[in-house]
């Protein structure tokens, strides 16, 4: 059997890719080696509990019939009506460091008013670069590699506040160590500060299940449980899959959001490039309470968190930095209803090769501790207490590893991206994370646009 395209992986780009395809009528299959879709959006159950994997919340938010907006072009290309994602906007976040925070939702203005009010003397280099960065074309498929700090902090001479800045963007979205390239930040400042956040009640469920829905109604093919052992090259050109138990699929195309090391590790003439795989993690930890966060107080959706005079993201050198983080909120979306309970997650980052050589016993020890250190972060950082904690579960970069296949956990994969979503291989496109658009508006937008480009022409 011949395909038009094999896609790998039935994450958000690979079923965004999947759909733009299979609405033009090509013959389509996507294979995903686990049981369930999503990729590093996904949910897993414990004790009858449904625990998101991956969101914290969409990006990207405008409300409905909002003209231009990325996320209603996205949605005009997979004709999925708005209504459809039943997305709820968040309360308000922050950006908290040692005895300053910066507050925003999801007007602007909001923003630009509490920088002016806590940085009075950068009130008219802020807004020239605001100037700047909506002048920047972000989603072209040419731009290069500049360091994003570099460009901001010639527009702001507060280090403190080009630091408030990065943190949000960079635990959302960067693969690179301390710094950025310009064109992901501007995507991460035009996403999280000028639009905003969202999510939908059911969580990732009701995005996974919308995509999947219309990627089979467009009458594409969903092969799940199916692992990709090798890519088939012939004279430089991608011709096919063979799977993990032996069998052979060709195809025309194959567009693939493993990851550009890990898509290499698939051809076995081609070198290792494990080398230039990321090597930034994260440890999260998710509570389920007693009762709703408000409860005691605590009304902000999302916080980001540094407790030291000069924000590093960086791999740390102990299994978990507890000197910043991200906790998010799930309670405190704008829904129409209360969710069954109360939930906070926390995550850190984290050393992937660290948490890899522990054994079964001292893994199981260290996660109890980092979830003990977590507990004294909630405590430190939102209304809370480890009181109302009735139940827990946490995750590590040998959990990120295991169900992504992403060398060293790395969630954001490999520092250089390649927006042209050449593989080096003819016929092998690049899709996802390692593309570089980013986060779930990004993944989806990744897939639409490679799979418009390389798929649709033909």
């Amino acid at each position: 059997m011949t395909y038009d395209a094999i896609i790998i992986g039935a994450g958000m780009s690979g079923l965004a890719a999947g759909i733009r395809l299979a609405y033009f009528e090509k013959k389509v299959c996507i294979l995903e080696r686990h049981n369930r879709v999503g990729g590093l959006n996904s949910f897993y159950e414990i004790d009858g509990r449904k625990y998101d994997v991956g969101l914290h919340a969409m990006t990207n938010y405008v409300p409905k019939g909002t003209k231009g907006a990325p996320l209603m072009k996205i949605l005009k290309q997979l004709r999925i009506p708005y209504d459809e994602l039943g997305l709820c906007p968040q309360n308000s976040s922050a950006v908290s460091f040692p005895g300053l925070s910066i507050n925003f939702d999801n007007d602007f203005e909001s923003l630009k008013q509490d920088i002016f009010t806590k940085f009075p003397e950068q009130k008219e280099n802020f807004e020239k670069l605001v100037e700047g960065i909506l002048l920047q074309d972000e989603t072209s498929l040419e731009s290069g590699s500049t360091s994003a700090k570099a460009y901001v902090s010639s527009f702001l001479n507060d280090p403190l506040l080009v630091d408030m800045i990065f943190c949000p963007l960079m635990f959302y979205g960067s693969a690179k160590e301390e710094d950025m390239d310009l064109w992901q930040f501007v995507i991460m400042f035009k996403s999280i500060f000028m639009e905003g956040f969202s999510r939908p009640y059911e969580g990732v469920r009701k995005i996974t299940k919308l995509l999947t829905k219309k990627y089979k109604e467009c009458g594409g093919e969903l092969r799940l449980g199916k692992g990709v052992k090798e890519l088939k090259i012939e004279k430089g050109k991608a011709v096919g899959v063979i799977l993990d138990n032996g069998d052979i699929l060709e195809a025309k195309q194959v567009f693939s959001s493993a990851g550009y090391c890990e898509t290499m590790e698939l051809i076995p003439e081609a070198p290792s490039k494990k080398n230039e795989a990321g090597s930034l993690s994260f440890v999260e930890a998710i509570f389920t309470l007693s009762k709703e966060p408000s409860a005691r107080g605590e009304n902000r959706t999302i916080v980001f968190f540094n407790d030291t005079e000069k924000f590093h993201y960086r791999k740390p050198d102990t299994l978990m930095d507890a000197s910043s983080g991200v906790i998010c909120v799930p309670n405190n979306f704008q829904f129409e209803k209360n969710l069954p309970e109360g939930v906070v997650r926390i995550t850190c980052m984290a050393n992937s090769d660290m948490w890899k050589s522990l054994n079964d016993e001292d893994y199981q020890k260290e996660k109890k501790i980092c979830e003990e250190t977590m507990l004294d972060l909630l405590e430190k950082h939102i209304e809370f207490s480890r009181e109302d904690v009735i139940a827990s579960d946490l995750f590590t970069p040998k959990t990120i590893t295991r169900f992504t296949s992403h060398f060293n956990g790395a969630v954001y994969g490999a520092p250089k991206k390649r927006k042209d979503a050449q593989s080096g291989y003819e016929n092998l496109y690049l899709i996802g994370t390692d593309q570089g658009f980013l986060g779930i508006t990004g993944a989806l937008l990744s897939g639409i646009s490679i799979a418009n480009l390389y798929g649709l022409k033909n």
